[in-house]
């Protein structure tokens, strides 16, 4: 299986696409704006960096001496790692933070500060997730065998607790992709013929991905063990609870964008075929969240819009916003479903509400109603 397998069904209301690219393409050249960063876009980045490594590096002087003050680092490092994570790598690693190839690449190398490898990543978001976005086999967002994500999955007996376990491998997810996950992708993403769409071979990115967590585990566990008087038991605290925070804070930024209530998911027919086109395929799986919430659209790199994000990923997250009423409104006129909640809190109840209906079954039944 391939994920070049997949047709969609360019028939299904081509206009419309074209048209929204037309409005917006329109709104930069009326505006004389670029659609990458710009200096805000860039200040943030120095801000989100710093919030990473400046505590890092008043850890590893080791001259913090006060429990509570290491601490104090790791949280912030925490939210240094998801805010590089949601607000810069994320563009850099799409092409959208600069017309610089080289400036996408040097800050796209930040995920692996958070115990992940690029590559992996690029292949499972950019070429699987965004492509075929909820459908099963090939979206690798919703696949976890520890958990139901969509109805299309077999339900297990031990699913009904999902919604008090998620929370608990939410946290632990960045944890994960430093042990284990990436070096079972790339495995799986070699047989499907997809490292060659990096450029990569299986062996090279094997290699690659253990020097990366080689050099990441020594800088931001081994050194601080090395340089600060606290047992080792203490600082290892510190490192689980930093990516405890920042697994967290990306997969409740994520999850509430695709698998909600509201969002629909899919299987290929026996032609491997979906009935939508891309873009349709787009807004039937995707939602938005917080609109109205400036800074914190602000802090998670604008990826409360999602659906702007899925359509138009080549552009930098700070113009989400301003696009997202010619987009809704352009879906308006054409009759097609545009999913948003008013507030985080409304996006994270949808989901936690559906991880609930999948794991008892709830949804099935209510879906065997119709």
């Amino acid at each position: 299986m391939s994920s070049i397998d997949i047709k969609f069904n360019i028939k299904d209301k081509p206009e419309f696409f074209k048209e929204l690219k037309k409005r917006v393409n329109k709104y930069f050249t009326d505006n004389n704006i670029t659609k990458y960063s710009n200096l805000s876009m860039r200040v943030k980045t120095i801000f989100m960096i710093s919030l990473y490594f400046i505590p890092l590096i008043i850890i590893i002087s080791g001259f913090v001496s006060s429990l509570w003050v290491m601490i104090a680092m790791w949280v912030l490092m925490g939210f240094g790692m998801s805010g590089i994570g949601l607000s810069i790598m994320h563009d850099a690693n799409h092409g959208a933070y600069s017309k610089n190839k080289i400036t996408n690449k040097i800050l796209g190398y930040l995920i692996n500060f958070l115990g992940a490898y690029h590559i992996t990543w690029k292949i499972q978001h950019n070429v699987l997730h965004h492509s075929y976005t909820n459908v099963e086999n090939y979206d690798g967002d919703i696949e976890n065998p520890v958990m139901r994500f969509s109805p299309n999955q077999k339900r297990k007996k031990f699913f009904k607790y999902q919604i008090f376990y998620a929370p608990f491998l939410y946290g632990i997810m960045t944890i994960y992709w430093f042990i284990s996950k990436d070096f079972e992708r790339l495995v799986r993403y070699n047989k499907r013929n997809l490292l060659k769409t990096q450029g990569i071979t299986l062996t090279k990115a094997v290699l690659e991905a253990i020097f990366n967590k080689i050099w990441y585990i020594s800088l931001t566990l081994v050194l601080p063990i090395i340089m600060l008087e606290f047992p080792w038991w203490q600082v290892l605290i510190g490192f689980l609870f930093m990516h405890f925070i920042c697994g967290s804070l990306l997969a409740l930024i994520f999850q509430p964008a695709h698998v909600i209530e509201e969002t629909e998911f899919f299987v290929v027919d026996e032609n491997n075929s979906l009935e939508n086109n891309w873009a349709i395929h787009q807004f039937k799986t995707t939602s938005n969240f917080a609109k109205d919430s400036k800074l914190f659209s602000w802090f998670v790199g604008g990826l409360n819009f999602q659906v702007e994000h899925h359509l138009f990923p080549n552009m930098c997250h700070i113009h989400y916003r301003k696009i997202s009423d010619i987009v809704k409104a352009t879906t308006k006129e054409y009759g097609i479903p545009y999913h948003q909640h008013k507030t985080f809190f409304a996006a994270l109840k949808s989901h936690f509400t559906l991880l609930n209906k999948l794991g008892t079954g709830k949804y099935d039944k209510e879906m065997a109603k119709i």
